[in-house]
């Protein structure tokens, strides 16, 4: 009998998170003693709760993330490094898209990664998911290449069929295809039973044209969680309140109105005048506890607290991430969670 696939939610059960380590020869290079300091407490903050693994690029960047790591306290039994290379460390977009099937086993669904539309060079993270499952880092799970564009942090799945994501992004992958096909294809790519979309919502300064993982989460309990923006003076403002809309008028599969969420507005954080996309949204849900991003804004806490009710008896943990924003994403941008089905032998 042929398997049945599904795409699980985030907050289910774990192995490991994946990140790729920051370095001189990436984007980073010009902060990269800020960027260190976050992946430092975001490796803090995973090894909690369960397993991390490591991307480095050679021998000198597994040696540096080590002295880091081990320097700060972290529990280095929770840590598998390995080594192959990248064009960048943004690893929710160039890693793999982990499909459950009913048997118990796993499928790394591996889309093309096209560097956010051709913006940048990729080649490398392209055939990073192929390279890490050559070197056998995710066990017995089997490898679908598809030739379509597609990055992990487009879409946002609830475990029960439904697939959340913007056609802003996927019209800028695939011009002049049409929302029917997209929607096929997704559906077929992702074992999804139905993709909702959403037309509004954008964040000045996000060059992935308006990542779900920026704008709205599925949270259990068929709730959603966004972030909104309540300055009317704002460019955001119309906007955000647009998708807002979008949101209240969607239901679930039986029906009903999701339940929502409102994030905080942090205030705008410039950078030499470029204005930079610090969305509470983009957080990382892990074994038992929430890693929240924090911006060192007034409403860090609020966007903390507000999370943390939506993922009830769940830790939540901040982790600073106004480095990471410098270069236009946040903590949910450079993670991939790697479901329990992929086997607990990580560290």
């Amino acid at each position: 009998m042929t398997p049945k696939f599904r795409l699980p939610a985030e907050w289910e059960p774990q192995s490991a998170v994946l990140i790729a380590w920051p370095h001189a020869g990436t984007d980073w290079a010009e902060r990269l003693a800020g960027v260190e300091t976050t992946y430092v407490a975001l490796a803090a903050a995973v090894t909690r709760f369960e397993p991390l693994v490591i991307v480095v690029a050679n021998e000198a960047v597994k040696a540096r993330a080590i002295e880091l790591l081990a320097g700060a306290g972290v529990d280095m039994g929770k840590l598998r490094l390995v080594e192959r290379d990248y064009d960048d460390t943004w690893l929710r977009d160039s890693g793999p898209i982990t499909l459950l099937d009913d048997t118990g086993g796993a499928q790394l669904t591996d889309f093309r990664f096209t560097g956010w539309g051709g913006k940048f060079g990729a080649e490398r993270d392209d055939a990073l998911v192929a390279g890490l499952v050559h070197d056998g880092v995710f066990g017995k799970a089997s490898h679908r290449r598809i030739d379509w564009a597609l990055e992990g942090g487009g879409i946002e799945s609830d475990g029960e069929g439904t697939v959340l994501t913007t056609w802003k992004c996927l019209a800028q992958r695939h011009p002049g295809q049409p929302r029917e096909e997209m929607t096929q294809l997704l559906r077929e790519g992702l074992s999804a039973d139905r993709i909702l979309w959403l037309d509004s919502g954008y964040l000045e300064g996000d060059d992935t044209d308006a990542h779900i993982d920026t704008l709205a989460r599925f949270a259990p309990g068929h709730r959603i969680v966004f972030q909104a923006c309540d300055d009317r003076n704002d460019p955001h403002f119309n906007e955000l309140q647009s998708m807002a809309d979008e949101l209240a008028a969607l239901r679930t599969m039986d029906g009903k109105p999701y339940a929502l969420y409102a994030l905080p507005w942090a205030k705008p954080i410039l950078d030499e005048g470029r204005r930079l996309a610090a969305s509470y949204a983009n957080y990382l849900i892990v074994n038992g506890a929430v890693l929240v991003p924090a911006y060192g804004d007034a409403v860090d806490d609020d966007a903390a607290r507000i999370i943390g009710e939506a993922y009830p008896g769940r830790a939540v943990v901040q982790v600073p991430c106004r480095p990471l924003i410098w270069q236009n994403g946040s903590l949910h941008c450079i993670t991939m969670q790697l479901p329990a089905a992929l086997g607990n032998d990580h560290a």
